[in-house]
């Protein structure tokens, strides 16, 4: 049983002014194939996948080479053409020379958004079918803010989606991926699908599914798949930043041959969503900068410490809004983690700096407008070191001590720090701090939240609707008209109306 793997996944801010062209999908390790691809993401996707396909002693698998994520993670605008071409092309010709394959692992995100290309997954499972033929099976993981309408399904046999945010399930995902595809490679499985788009436009700042109505949403999709055997729900939260056709939340139900029993699943899923679509958007409550310090600083006063201070809005990594209102309001024991600063962390390598030194330099800022202006810090330079982060990747970052027991932690891109231990690596101790700032929207929750880490947690925004805000209008979207989705327009909705097969 030959099976082949791929992956191409990027979550694209299509907003962003800076394009995520080929060079951003070359470092080392990837692009990856063979072994190296197939142990990448030990936790993740891949990894499940690759655990469950090789417990069967029948099954080979095949690592096609294939680029992982870029090395600007999510700080990265629309991919363009070159990049996209460049690197399916290399997998197209790889698979086309494949003696006969029985199935295909495509490791996606559903978030990728490539220019002059409207749906690059269904593009990319279109183009794989060509070369595998009908016989094949193709299955495929997505993360839940992929935007996903019944495109995909079209080329693709099967698809398998995470539930949570933070996506707790990536690795029982890749599992289900694996073991699905080889019981439809031996007959015992015969996918059939619905699928079905609601017109309904999200930030995903307000999708935490560890509280209702999101757990809620979450929980029925789990009892379906707990009460009726394979059978599997597939929801899908929507990724607004990316300025594509599809966005918006989208539903997949995959049977064992019961096209009936499918539709009745999508329905109910569609009849609640809908019924809840109020709710779903109004499940946080977030915070002017200002505002957000001083409940902190209110907080670590009462004994409520550690506080995350979480800068939600923040895409490119480089905004010093947060920054600059800990300096206004004289905060002390105070964990900036980070601020993408490349220049910075050049001059200081550069220099030949080392832990100790003095540091005096401008930070951050001046991307875009939602950047901020940069902010000037002086200070010691406590740690200079390359990290690896979670894909991987190699990115130096560079400490800061300044002021009163404040620590300023410079990245090269955007890094969302999900985990206290990825702070903890950097030489820095719990101890140290009472308010910690950060750039995330749900995923920190998953370190801080749910480990009873932090007893308090405000989110923050800036002083105007910038990227990543909850305020959609303000995003100059092209490809899609917002009154076409709930909130911004009445569209007209009806579950019963169905889905496609």
């Amino acid at each position: 049983m030959r099976i082949a793997v791929l992956q191409f996944s990027h979550e694209t801010v299509t907003f962003l002014p800076n394009d995520t062209t080929r060079e951003d999908f070359i470092y080392p390790g990837s692009p990856a194939g063979g072994e190296a691809l197939l142990a990448t993401d030990p936790k993740g996707y891949m990894g499940g996948f690759v655990q469950v396909a090789r417990e069967y002693d029948d099954v080979e698998l095949i690592g096609i080479t294939s680029p992982l994520w870029p090395r600007t993670g999510t700080g990265s605008g629309w991919v363009t053409q070159d990049a996209y071409e460049h690197f399916l092309g290399v997998m197209i010709k790889e698979l086309k020379a494949q003696p006969a394959l029985d199935g295909v692992y495509l490791a996606l995100h559903g978030a990728l958004a490539v220019r002059g290309v409207p749906r690059p997954e269904a593009d990319i499972a279109r183009r794989v079918r060509e070369v595998v033929g009908r016989e094949a099976f193709i299955s495929a993981t997505f993360d839940p803010h992929g935007n996903e309408d019944e495109a995909f399904l079209e080329h693709a046999d099967m698809a398998f989606c995470v539930k949570y945010f933070p996506h707790y399930d990536m690795h029982l995902q890749g599992e289900r991926a694996a073991r699905m595809l080889v019981r439809a490679i031996r007959g015992s499985f015969r996918p059939v699908h619905r699928s079905l788009r609601i017109p309904i436009l999200a930030p995903t700042v307000v999708m935490w599914t560890g509280a209702s109505p999101w757990s809620d949403l979450v929980q029925r999709a789990l009892i379906w798949e707990a009460r009726e055997p394979d059978v599997f729900v597939n929801v899908f939260f929507g990724f607004p930043w990316s300025d594509v056709p599809d966005a918006g939340m989208g539903l997949q139900v995959l049977t064992h041959d019961d096209p009936e029993l499918a539709e009745r699943v999508l329905l109910d899923m569609a009849d609640w969503i809908w019924r809840r679509r109020k709710a779903l958007l109004e499940t946080v409550k977030i915070h002017t900068m200002e505002q957000g310090v001083v409940l902190a600083r209110e907080a670590v006063t009462a004994g409520r410490a550690p506080v995350v201070l979480a800068d939600y809005s923040d895409r490119s990594g480089y905004a010093t809004w947060l920054l600059q209102e800990i300096i206004a309001q004289s905060c002390e024991r105070t964990l900036i983690a980070t601020i993408a600063s490349p220049e910075a962390i050049r001059a200081v390598l550069a220099a030949g700096a080392r832990p100790g030194d003095v540091f005096d330099a401008e930070i951050g800022g001046l991307f875009d407008e939602t950047a901020g202006e940069p902010v000037r810090i002086t200070g010691t330079i406590r740690d200079i070191r390359a990290a690896t982060n979670r894909r991987g990747m190699g990115s130096e970052t560079v400490c800061v001590s300044f002021g009163n027991g404040n620590v300023l932690v410079l990245s090269s891109y955007l890094v969302q720090i999900i985990e206290p231990s990825e702070l903890w690596q950097l030489g820095l101790k719990p101890d140290e701090f009472d308010i910690i700032a950060i750039k995330s929207r749900v995923h920190f929750r998953r370190g801080f939240d749910d480990s009873g880490f932090a007893p308090t947690i405000l989110l923050v925004e800036p002083p105007k609707p910038f990227m990543g805000t909850v305020h959609l209008e303000a995003l100059p979207y092209e490809n899609l008209t917002l009154k076409d989705y709930y909130p911004y327009g009445n569209p007209r909705f009806q579950p019963e109306e169905g889905g496609d097969s």
